[in-house]
């Protein structure tokens, strides 16, 4: 028999989005659906997945055994926001009106308003200050169903305050439920004191700031944004290939505005990701097509710029590769930190099924992040990472706008939201 120390039970349905990852094609439309479904766990691990008769049979129900009634509630894995960068000061609500009167984010950038406005706020403010932002801040997520965020600095641009975004990211993964998978971004772009030094940019990022990052353990991920006018297709090549040598995964924001083939390139250096893909190619889309590097896409980009065009989902599910989905939660081109709404924005905007979309915020989400082992589906063995939504049906999350149906939330076999409040 096996031990308990949690067990939610007589859910009206729970979704595990179990099965060989990461899903693709037709796979992405099974969310692995147990009705009245019951899940146990010990320790912090998810030790039995089934119907209440398997957990009779299977289940030690002792007298210490914490149950939470999932009756009229859906069961499914905590959400992965799989791209954001969490660490910042200030905003950015002037810009957001020059936009409302037709201002594109690459005109605000080429005017030096932009990610350098940010991080100008960023570098201004302490180490508490920043950490105080990002803890309110991943309340709010943890409250709309996130129980892992990634998160990357770039808004330092500079020695100190890259390693303090990053010093932050690790100080707030230690205080608050939420796992936090830290990115280095030094190369989100070039700051004004090296705006005509590109080569000696490149030159601090590879030989003093990777190396202090990497000896300190402050980042899982290397990430650069390869667009005109910040990096070229040979210059994030050459990042890349030393964030490698350093030890780092890589992620790359790639095909946001332009087509420069950094989704390409991201394929075949074996990236966890390739994240934007708004202007991805039919070159770019094959490159995908059975990679194991993850397309992810990001709706609220080009809903909060007010964007005509969106990135090709139905396409890069046809051709087999592996679609997530994630926020870019960021001041200036998606100020949106609710996962829910993340998964809604994926039905509406990229035309995804309902299943889909919860796949690629959960188990296809956690590839993006490399942590598809322990989080992203509920399994034997994998984190108890559970949000239990107030709804009649799956459909119901997209279905009905507005309210947040998140109405409990287990992190690590722990409850930390309950009634929507956090405990």
């Amino acid at each position: 028999m096996t031990q308990a120390d949690l067990v939610i039970r007589d859910c009206a349905e729970l979704l595990t989005c179990r099965g060989p990852l990461p899903k693709r094609k037709d796979a992405l439309r099974d969310c692995g659906s147990i009705e009245n479904g019951w899940i146990a766990s010990l320790q912090g691990r998810i030790v039995f997945v089934g119907s209440e008769p398997e957990f009779r049979n299977e289940v030690v129900a002792g007298d210490e055994i914490d149950w939470i009634d999932g009756r009229n509630l859906i069961a499914l894995p905590g959400f992965v926001d799989s791209h954001t960068h969490l660490p910042f000061a200030g905003d950015r609500v002037r810009e957001f009106g020059l936009r409302l009167q037709g201002w594109t984010y690459t005109q605000l950038a080429e005017q030096g308003m932009g990610i350098r406005t940010t991080v100008a706020a960023t570098r201004a403010v302490s180490r508490d200050e920043l950490a105080g932002l990002c803890l309110k801040r991943l309340d709010r997520m943890l409250l709309h169903g996130a129980t892992t965020v990634e998160a990357k600095s770039g808004y330092g641009l500079n020695f100190d305050d890259e390693i303090k975004q990053l010093e932050v990211l690790a100080e707030v993964n230690r205080l608050h439920p939420i796992d936090v998978v830290p990115t280095f971004m030094g190369a989100h772009d070039i700051p004004a004191e090296y705006r005509d030094r590109t080569d000696a940019y490149l030159d601090f990022l590879i030989d003093r700031l990777m190396p202090a990052v990497q000896v300190r353990r402050l980042a899982d991920f290397f990430d650069v944004f390869c667009e005109r006018g910040v990096f070229s297709l040979e210059e994030t090549r050459r990042l890349v290939e030393a964030a490698q040598r350093a030890g780092f995964g890589i992620k790359i924001h790639s095909d946001e505005f332009t087509a420069l083939g950094a989704t390409e390139l991201a394929a075949e250096v074996g990236a966890v990701s390739a994240e934007h893909l708004i202007q991805i190619t039919p070159d770019g889309i094959r490159a995908l097509a059975g990679s194991p590097t993850v397309a992810l896409l990001l709706p609220g980009v080009p809903f909060f710029l007010m964007l005509d065009k969106r990135p090709p989902a139905r396409d890069l599910i046809d051709a087999g590769a592996a679609l997530a989905l994630g926020s870019d939660f960021n001041p200036g081109s998606s100020m949106v930190s609710s996962m829910l709404f993340v998964l809604q924005l994926g039905v509406f905007t990229l035309r995804l099924t309902v299943e889909e979309a919860i796949n690629a915020c959960t188990a296809n989400a956690a590839c993006a992040v490399g942590r598809q082992a322990e989080i992203g589906s509920l399994e034997p063995g994998k984190k108890m990472d559970v949000i239990l939504c107030e709804v009649p049906s799956r459909a119901h999350l997209v279905y009905e706008l507005g309210p947040n149906p998140v109405r409990h939330v287990v992190k690590n076999g722990r409850l930390v939201v309950r009634d929507g409040r956090r405990v």
